[in-house]
Formats: C-alpha cells, structure tokens, sequence
C-alpha cells in the first residue's frame, strides 16, 4: 500500500505507479466519491474509449409467455 499526504491546500500527489498503470493525464477529471470512511478517486473517460468494452457479451434471453 502506497502513503501521500495532503497539502496545506488539501492536494495529494498521485504516485507514478498508480498514474502509469491507470494511464492518467495531466488535466485529467477525476470523480471523487466519499463511501463510508474513505474517499475513492474515478477517471473519468471518453467516451470513445468504451466502444467495444462489452464485445462478446451474451445478450440473448427468453421472453415470458404473457410479455411477447
């Protein structure tokens, strides 16, 4: 497990293992979400790197007789 520390401005550094492995950018939004006793940090994406992420995916079902 990684340590940063807040700043006086309430900033923290992004280790380089962790920017590297996530492939952030300088600049890049991030969503910050409280859950519970912590605090959780989500890239947020372009859009267009989703395309294809649910490739192979079953999508096939079975209707109810009373829903057709």
């Amino acid at each position: 497990m990684v340590t940063v520390t807040v700043s006086p401005k309430f900033q923290v550094v992004i280790p380089k293992e962790i920017r590297e492995s996530l492939n952030l950018c300088p600049g890049q939004r991030m969503q910050v979400v409280q859950y519970e006793n912590r605090i959780e940090l989500i890239p947020e994406r372009d859009v267009g790197e989703l395309e294809g992420f649910l490739k192979g995916i079953d999508t096939s079902f079975t209707r109810e007789e009373d829903r057709v």
